[in-house]
């Protein structure tokens, strides 16, 4: 059962198969059950590229190191004699219903650490129910991760084109295959300075990487002179000239609006200002976010920044969370400092390095059992039962 079909009942019974199939077969689970030893696992396995590119971080790693010390900062403080028999860990999130208060995030070309990438990670989200955000910068189209997706809720990720008949068009594709929320992230208008992708050049998108929505778009075929297959280069050049616009103001948040119908999210907001002015836009909810530490190097550790932007903004925007989040308990923490829902990104990015959808769905299968587990060690049945008075700080 260890890697076989989902178990019904609680998430934490996926702990119980593993012991029972331990106890009858011998059988240990296929991929490591410790975020730690999964990501050397997968280090292990990927090519030094694609390795870099995966596990690398802005600068000299500042950030990411800050994003883990903030959660290993914070303590939880457990409570005793409270009746967890039955725990409930369902929510919504802007009108998207999932059985845990857990996306996974968007992850851009995947197929370099997988053939079979996004369409992998979006049958193992889809067989656990949980929403996936499809990164612009997918390795397959997004009308092919949707039919992958089958019935399966999905949001879509926008890298805001600098050309808006190809934003146009990306939106309305999006539409069109059932993604029901746009997520537009702010702080990638330039990539951030990465020696481990430096020092090898090593930059997928150059070679048709991770640009399968562009190439397959009509308006961004309408703007080359000659079909790719005859001026392959001349495709490049011509994404590299739209990829983002760092030019871009809140004023231009009112053509998103006009061009999409349904929740719109803005991704990687730092700063409790920055999310009053999405509210005051219009917006739906933020994504307290630093890019996983791959942006900004010395920039604030996401967990920290999250309980001021929940105390401006929490009462009229749905706040997300992602950056540094590794395991179940941290998945508490965030839920604890106001987070509606957390988004995971590079450990399902391991899970699939390592066995494809299989390797997916072992590692959302971990994050739920542990989350469930501590729900219940720490005298919780609800995600909405979770606030800051749950956790103390060194």
């Amino acid at each position: 059962m260890v890697d076989g079909a989902d178990a019904a009942g609680p998430y934490s019974a996926f702990q119980d198969s593993i012991y029972l199939d331990g106890l009858l077969t011998g059988q240990t689970p296929a991929y490591p059950t410790d975020a730690g030893a999964l990501e050397a696992a997968a280090g292990e396995r990927l090519d030094p590229g694609p390795r870099g590119y995966v596990l690398g971080g802005a600068g000299g790693g500042a950030t990411m190191r800050a994003n883990r010390a903030a959660f290993e900062r914070r303590r939880i403080v457990p409570r005793m004699l409270r009746d967890v028999g039955t725990r409930d860990l369902s929510c919504s999130v802007l009108g998207t219903a999932t059985p845990a208060p857990v996306l996974l995030g968007p992850v851009g070309v995947q197929s370099i650490v997988h053939p079979e990438g996004e369409l992998a990670t979006a049958r193992a989200a889809a067989a656990l129910g949980l929403p996936m955000v499809l990164s612009t910068a997918s390795s397959h189209t997004l009308e092919e991760v949707a039919a992958a997706s089958g019935s399966g809720p999905r949001w879509f990720q926008l890298y805001w084109p600098r050309d808006d008949d190809v934003t146009i068009s990306l939106l309305a594709r999006a539409r069109a295959a059932g993604y029901t929320a746009l997520v537009v992230t702010l702080d990638t208008w330039f990539l951030g300075w990465r020696p481990s992708d430096l020092d090898r050049a090593y930059l997928p998108f150059l070679h048709q990487v991770g640009i399968a929505n562009y190439l397959s778009d009509p308006a961004f075929l309408a703007g080359l002179s000659k079909p790719i297959a005859e001026d392959p280069t001349a495709a490049i050049v011509h994404w590299a000239g739209m990829f983002s616009d760092p030019t871009k103001t809140w004023a231009d948040l009112a053509f998103l609006r006009e061009n999409w119908i349904g929740p719109i999210v803005l991704k990687g907001v730092l700063h409790p200002d920055d999310a009053c002015r999405a509210r005051d836009a219009g917006l739906d909810g933020v994504v307290v976010s630093n890019h996983g530490g791959r942006q900004l190097d010395g920039a604030v550790a996401a967990l920290d920044a999250l309980p001021a932007v929940v105390a401006a903004v929490g009462e009229d925007l749905t706040v997300l969370f992602d950056s540094g989040v590794r395991t179940g308990t941290d998945l508490l923490k965030a839920l604890a400092l106001g987070a509606r829902a957390v988004l995971l990104g590079r450990p399902y990015v391991y899970g699939l390095a390592l066995g494809g959808e299989a390797g997916v769905r072992h590692v959302l299968r971990c994050l739920l059992a542990e989350f469930d587990l501590s729900m219940a060690l720490s005298g919780h049945t609800r995600p909405d039962e979770l606030h800051a008075s749950v956790l103390t700080s060194d």
